[in-house]
C-alpha cells in the first residue's frame, strides 16, 4: 500500500518523469513502464495513481497550465501600467522552466496528440485562448481594439513559432533573445499609438 502523504509527491515525480521521457523521446509513444522507471516507481504504482497513460498526460498538460495561470497572475500582480503586463506575460512565457529543451519537446507532443484527442485538444484551447485574452486586455488599454486584436494574435503566434523554432533548434535561442523578440515586437506595433490620448481606465488583471 502507498504510504499516506505520499501520494502528492508521487504524483508530481510521475508527471515530471512524463515530461522528461516524452521531452527524451520527442513523442507521445512512451510507455507507462518507461515513465514509471524514470520516476523511480513501479509500474503498478503509476496505474494506481492515474488508471492509464492517456490520464497521466492529461493530468501532466493540467498541471503545465495551472503553473502557467499561478505563475501569471503572480507576475501580473506585481506590473504596474498595460505596457508592464505585457512584459510580465512574456516574461512567463520563457521562465527557465517552461523553456527547457525537455518542455518545449513535450508541448509539441501534445500540440500532435490533440489532433486525435478531443481532451487534449480542449486543454490546448484552453491555453491559447487565455494567452490570447492576457494580452488582449493589455493591449485594449494601449491602442484601439481592432488593432489590438491583430497585435495580440502576432504576438501569441511569435510566442509558438519561438517555441518551435527552439525545439528544432532552427535558431536555438537563449532565455534573453527569445523575450526580447517579442518585446520588440510590441514597441514597434504600439509605436503608433504612443503619443495618442491614453485609453487605460482602471487597471485589472484578467486571467480566464
Amino acid at each position: 500500500m502507498p504510504k499516506l502523504g505520499m501520494e502528492p509527491v508521487r504524483k508530481k515525480a510521475l508527471m515530471d518523469a512524463a515530461l522528461r521521457t516524452i521531452g527524451q523521446q520527442g513523442s507521445l509513444n512512451v510507455t507507462m513502464s518507461e515513465i514509471a522507471r524514470e520516476a523511480g516507481v513501479s509500474t503498478a504504482l503509476a496505474h494506481h495513481y492515474f488508471g492509464s497513460k492517456q490520464q497521466l498526460l492529461l493530468e501532466t498538460i493540467r498541471s503545465l497550465l495551472r503553473a502557467l495561470r499561478r505563475d501569471a497572475i503572480a507576475a501580473l500582480s506585481q506590473a504596474s501600467g498595460p505596457r508592464a503586463r505585457l512584459s510580465a506575460i512574456v516574461r512567463v512565457s520563457f521562465q527557465s522552466d517552461q523553456f527547457t529543451n525537455e518542455t518545449v519537446a513535450a508541448w509539441l507532443a501534445f500540440y500532435v496528440e490533440a489532433q486525435r484527442s478531443e481532451e487534449m485538444r480542449r486543454l490546448l484551447v484552453i491555453y491559447t485562448r487565455r494567452l490570447r485574452s492576457n494580452i488582449m486586455d493589455s493591449l485594449n488599454r494601449l491602442c484601439p481594439p481592432d488593432d489590438a486584436a491583430r497585435i495580440a494574435e502576432g504576438a501569441a503566434a511569435l510566442i509558438d513559432g519561438l517555441y518551435i523554432r527552439h525545439s528544432l533548434q532552427a535558431a536555438p535561442l537563449g532565455l534573453s533573445a527569445a523575450p526580447a523578440l517579442v518585446e520588440n515586437y510590441f514597441d514597434t506595433q504600439l509605436k503608433p499609438f504612443s503619443d495618442a490620448p491614453s485609453l487605460e481606465g482602471k487597471p485589472s488583471i484578467r486571467i480566464l
